[in-house]
């Protein structure tokens, strides 16, 4: 497997029990109130503190306008807001295109699920170049939703991404660090 594009990824949890039943209450069942408690378990974390420190920009993985509306919150944007909320960067990331839940596709599928679905808002491009910036998300399966919106930070002139999320899934770790830019 070719090493991912960001230089970091760090996880506050692994994606087990009891973490992945809190998450999933708090993703897909409306429980706003642990947003603040999962936030504070990456807060913890002195490596996460040291990174979120380091960044120019917060960058939560956007939601496709359906999934938003299902939904009702960005997951990733709530996270980003607690953990900096001066940091954070609402919009930088567009998802241009809705795609097919990741959950449960090989890794490879999702990869073709993500493309052209993310974009650099114009408006944004100048504030992102030459700038470190974190991307913010829940979960890290494959990497696949990272790697998009990686490349297309990199493509936009960002000198350096990391990622942090929640939790990491056991099944298929990608490296830690990439080789980076």
């Amino acid at each position: 497997m070719d090493p991912p594009p960001w230089q970091r990824c760090l996880a506050a949890l692994p994606y087990a029990q009891p973490w992945s039943d809190l998450i999933t209450a708090f993703k897909y069942q409306g429980e706003a109130g642990l947003g603040r408690f999962l936030a504070q378990q990456l807060w913890v974390r002195d490596d996460i503190q040291q990174l979120i420190n380091q960044a120019d920009w917060l960058l939560p993985v956007p939601l496709s306008a359906q999934r938003l509306s299902e939904r009702g919150f960005n997951q990733s944007l709530l996270r980003a807001q607690l953990l900096s909320p001066q940091k954070t960067l609402v919009d930088a990331i567009l998802r241009i295109r809705h795609t097919l839940p990741q959950a449960g596709m090989r890794r490879q599928d999702r990869l073709h699920n993500l493309d052209h679905a993310f974009a650099g808002h114009p408006r944004h491009i100048a504030h992102l170049q030459r700038k470190r910036v974190v991307l913010v998300d829940d979960v890290l399966t494959t990497g696949s939703t990272l790697h998009a919106c990686t490349q297309v930070l990199l493509s936009a002139g960002v000198a350096q991404v990391d990622c942090i999320v929640l939790a990491r899934a056991s099944a298929e770790k990608p490296p830690q660090s990439g080789s980076g830019h």
